[in-house]
């Protein structure tokens, strides 16, 4: 029993030395291949498709009455929700939907001496977003497990949006590099969004207003620089962007101003064929430069998120 119980031991102590070797070897292999240590991901899908995303405001808005609520505003404080219809997610370039390059960095650098974070270089494809009919829902249910109703009224008819292929640096724990999310680089033919319709459904006839396009670029170039950064604020989320010294430049092409069936439902860039005004023709923006904070010079312009 005695001599069972020592070979035991020894083919028990040979096996941990021999799976200490093999990680050894593992890591060293890897960080010959790689070049650096760390973890890298491709992420690869040729397209996303999602049938309903809902987001639900649980209070609603405010009654009648109510301190700084309009007597006529319509508010009951029951539950609503916007759906968004068919959003699918198309990718236009070439290689992985996303390359991740994921590192940790203990940051002794000067200043940041003793700020760990995770660092995450991300390398997004370019892609086409096609967005169905985009409503609002009342809806059944307590917080926790609202489900939408069957009552709805279309605020868009549909939306497509195509974007350049982007590079983003995500920074998470501390941040050196003054943001959680930092855009960078250049989105190649610039931000084109197309088929927008957006409906009013009003006691006075209703209609939409129909942008057959929309092409964003910086000033004198095909492109679109990406400066922008995104962080967690104690207000909310943060995001400044269109900062751009030279100015930037917007298109909209085919303007529509009332009446009309808006974007056929289901096929993007079929404009409906109902009776209203005729189109005002195309209109442009140009050089069109961003100040916030007080500064003199053109650094960009801030959006705020929260809750309320």
């Amino acid at each position: 029993m005695k001599l069972f119980t020592k070979l035991a031991l020894v083919s028990a102590v040979a096996v941990s030395s021999n799976a200490m070797a093999l990680q050894a070897m593992d890591d060293a292999a890897l960080s010959a291949t790689t070049g650096q240590d760390g973890i890298s991901i491709g992420i690869d899908a040729d397209k996303i498709e999602i049938a309903k995303l809902h987001v639900f405001d649980g209070d609603g808005l405010a009654a009648a009455g109510t301190a700084g609520v309009d007597a006529g505003s319509g508010g009951s404080t029951k539950a609503g929700a916007i759906t968004l219809n068919n959003v699918v997610v198309t990718k236009t370039g070439t290689g992985n939907l996303a390359d991740l390059v994921i590192d940790t960095d203990g940051s002794a650098d000067a200043g940041n001496a003793g700020k760990p974070f995770l660092n995450v270089a991300a390398a997004i494809n370019a892609l086409r977003i096609d967005l169905g009919k985009i409503e609002v829902n009342n809806v059944t249910g307590t917080a926790g497990a609202y489900k939408p109703d069957t009552a709805s009224a279309e605020i868009l008819s549909g939306l497509t949006v195509n974007v350049g292929a982007t590079t983003a640096n995500i920074q998470l724990g501390n941040t050196p590099q003054g943001a959680m999310i930092k855009l960078n680089g250049s989105m190649i033919g610039g931000l084109s969004i197309s088929n927008l319709a957006l409906k009013d459904a009003s006691s006075a006839g209703g209609g939409y207003i129909v942008l057959g396009g929309i092409k964003v670029t910086d000033s004198g170039s095909a492109n679109l620089a990406l400066d922008a950064d995104v962080a967690v604020t104690t207000k909310g989320l943060a995001v400044t962007a269109m900062k751009s010294a030279t100015g930037t430049d917007i298109y909209l092409t085919k303007v529509v101003l009332g009446g009309g069936t808006g974007y056929v439902p289901g096929t993007p860039g079929t404009a409906g064929t109902g009776v209203g005004s005729g189109s005002i023709g195309d209109v442009a923006i140009t050089g069109m430069k961003f100040y916030n904070g007080g500064s003199a010079t053109a650094n960009g312009v801030k959006l705020t998120i929260a809750g309320h």
